[in-house]
This record gives structure tokens, C-alpha cells and sequence, in this order.
């Protein structure tokens, strides 16, 4: 409160009291001076509401995102793809594919969805200054659904790599933004929050795909490749896919976490590919119903039943099925170890083992093997070999 307010204030309550006092009935002394009249401040307060945003507040998201996009539009570009496919009717024909792609590295290397640019016999970049140029692969993983490109010739000035975050350190409400092509729409930005992490996801040709990051912020086709940003500006994921009845966004959509994007794209530039960690067997996922009928110890888990000569697994000492049996689910081969955890990790099926191998482990790494042999548990350590 001001010295005038509090001025006001104690005269206000002076009067008060005086007129408290003279309705008492309380004489004055006689001959007595009467003191002079206080004017009373009046102060006037309106509340705020505490749920109503301020403007400044409204100013600073709006200057956030618009401080966002400016920084890091630019290093977003447009991948277009040429792919000759042969029609019945019209003989050879000509398929246009677009996607989106973000500047990797001081060298110009981009990084793209493999999926983006797969098969294609044409590759251009569309710089957000209009520059064309065609494009090459340097390499490409599949399973990650991640394809590094270098430009043939010199790239635009002033093109800057977008900074790497930490996917690791995401939590379910942080707010994102997407920037990418959908539709063919240079560089859109549109946000949202983290909705999910950790998602798997089945995909048809490839074995699923583990740790997606799933966002509301929309995502549509010709946004694959593009980056999923934080409010620092720092890619945190690539934009890979929706899951949508209509083929637009519903507002689920997943990203490859950045780490992946750490992990794999040096391979990619260094060799072309990426070396993935595999044990080396074959096995059947345990089910109550088959652990009934084969009377197993456990109902869940990976019963091995061959092995790669000179793999992982057998070199770790690993024993795959003993004797073939046929049975109305099939000629099983039986016998073997059952798999039920990695460095004390529950393993239930192929894609936990995938999946758990992908995102912990490299080539030339040791694994604990958690194995149920003849009722009882043991561990083996086996050295990972690269996926032929």
C-alpha cells in the first residue's frame, strides 16, 4: 500500500472512531479545541481472476514459437522423390513422393525417414531459399527408418545444423512442435505436447519398432523426416508416422527419439549402414497354451529352438531343440533353453529381445542371458555379432 493510500486509510478510521465516540454519549471537555476534519482517501481495487492468462503472458508463448520457428525453419527442407513403377495400362508411369528433412551436421548431411526416399531413382532438396538440388544417399537403416542425404554442390549460406536434445530426459506433457511439408506445404509449423513415450510400434515388412516418442502436434503425410522440436529448439525426434483411419492427423502421431538419431546416423555417414545386434537363434514365443501342452516350467518367454553355428548364442553355450514333435500347432522342434530375460530384463517375445537389443546394446557389447534349463535357471553372457 502507498503512503497516500495509508494516509487515507488511518483517516478513514480516525472519523470512525469519532463517530463511534459521539454516539456514546461521551461529552466534550469544556473549552476544549475541536480538531480539524480529516479527508478520507478511497481506494478502489478490482480483483483479478486467478485463470485469466495476461496479455503479456499470451505475448510471451506467441514471441516462444515465433522465436522457435525463426531459428529453425530454415534448416528444415523439402525432399522430393521421382520413382518409375510399371502400369498394366499406361506401361512405365512416374510416381512423385514428398517428404521433409532437417540439416544434420556442419558437412550438409540431412536426415530423413528411410521410408521418405526408399526406391526412389530420383532425389531432390528444396532449400527454404528455393534452391534445388539433387541429392544421394549416404545410407540408409531400415528398421530405425532413418536415411542420411548429401547434396551435390555447394549448400545455401547461412544454413546451420538444428542442435541435438536429450530423448532420454522427456517427460509425457512437454510442450513440441513439428515443422515439416505436409501436403506439400513448405515448412509448417504446427505443436502440441508429448502424449506418450516409449510406444512400440507393429509395422508389416520390419520387425516393430520400439521407445517412439507419440505427440498431439499434427503430423501429416509429407511430414515424415521432418524434426519434432522442444521450446529450445533442439530436435528431440523425427517425425515417422500417424496412426489415423482418414490418413490425415487425428492427433497421434510418433517420432523416432533423437538418441536413435545419435546412435545410428554416424554409422550411416561412416558406412553407409548399420550394425545390428543380434544373438543368433530362432525361437517360439511361449504361450499358456503351448507351455501346457509341451508341460514347460514357465508360460512365458523364448523357447529356443535353433541356433546359429559359431553365433552369439551357441558360442555362449546356448542349447537349441533336442528332438522334433508334431503336434496340431505344427511340427515343433523342443528341447531347447528357454529364454527369459536380458541383463534382468523380462523377455516375453521377439520384438521385447528386438527391441531391448536396439535400444541398449551395440555390436561387440555382452549380454546376460537369463535361461530356464531342465526346471532350473542359469546364466549365460554372450558377446553380441552384427545382424547378417
Amino acid at each position: 500500500m502507498s503512503a497516500r493510500s495509508i494516509r487515507g486509510f488511518i483517516g478513514v478510521t480516525a472519523m470512525a472512531a469519532g463517530m463511534l465516540v459521539g454516539c456514546t454519549g461521551v461529552a466534550r471537555a469544556p473549552g476544549a479545541v475541536p480538531q480539524a476534519t480529516q479527508t478520507p482517501w478511497v481506494v478502489t481495487a478490482t480483483p483479478q481472476p486467478a485463470d485469466t492468462p495476461q496479455a503479456s503472458d499470451i505475448a510471451n508463448w506467441e514471441n516462444l514459437y515465433v522465436a522457435l520457428y525463426e531459428q529453425s525453419s530454415s534448416s528444415v527442407v523439402h525432399i522430393t522423390t521421382r520413382t518409375r513403377v510399371w502400369s498394366f495400362f499406361r506401361g512405365v508411369d512416374v510416381q512423385a513422393g514428398s517428404g521433409s528433412g532437417f540439416i544434420f551436421d556442419e558437412q550438409g548431411h540431412i536426415v530423413t525417414n528411410n521410408h521418405v526416399v526408399e526406391g526412389a531413382e530420383q532425389v531432390d532438396v528444396i532449400f527454404a531459399d528455393g534452391t534445388t538440388m539433387p541429392a544421394t544417399v549416404v545410407g540408409s537403416d531400415a528398421y530405425n527408418d532413418l536415411t542420411i542425404l548429401r547434396v551435390e554442390g555447394q549448400l545455401p549460406e547461412g544454413l546451420r545444423p538444428l542442435p541435438l536434445g536429450d530423448s532420454q530426459s522427456l517427460k509425457v506433457g512437454m510442450r513440441v512442435a513439428a515443422i515439416g511439408n505436409p501436403f506439400g506445404l513448405d515448412r509448417t509449423l504446427t505443436t502440441g505436447v508429448i502424449s506418450a513415450l516409449g510406444r512400440t510400434i507393429e509395422r508389416e515388412n520390419e520387425a516393430a519398432l520400439g521407445e517412439m516418442i507419440q505427440t498431439d502436434a499434427a503430423i501429416n503425410p509429407g511430414n515424415s523426416g521432418g524434426p519434432l522440436l522442444n521450446l529450445r529448439g533442439e530436435v528431440i525426434g523425427v517425425n515417422s508416422s500417424i496412426r489415423s483411419p482418414s490418413g490425415g492427423s487425428v492427433g497421434i502421431g510418433f517420432a523416432v527419439p533423437v538418441n536413435t538419431v545419435k546412435r545410428v546416423a554416424p554409422e550411416l555417414i561412416r558406412k553407409g549402414r548399420y550394425e545390428h545386434p543380434w544373438l543368433g537363434f530362432n525361437a517360439y514365443e511361449i504361450t499358456p497354451d503351448l507351455a501346457d501342452f509341451l508341460k514347460l516350467p514357465v508360460n512365458k518367454g523364448l523357447l529356443i529352438a535353433q541356433l546359429q553355428a559359431s553365433g552369439p548364442a551357441d558360442l555362449a553355450g546356448v542349447r537349441g531343440a533336442s528332438e522334433r514333435l508334431r503336434t496340431h500347432f505344427g511340427t515343433l522342434l523342443v528341447g531347447g533353453d528357454i529364454l527369459i530375460a536380458l541383463d534382468n530384463q523380462p523377455i516375453q517375445t521377439r520384438d521385447d529381445m528386438t527391441i531391448y537389443l536396439e535400444n541398449h546394446k551395440r555390436v561387440g557389447d555382452i549380454v546376460q542371458m537369463t535361461l530356464v534349463r531342465d526346471g532350473r535357471e542359469i546364466v549365460l553372457e554372450a558377446t553380441l555379432q552384427s545382424r547378417p
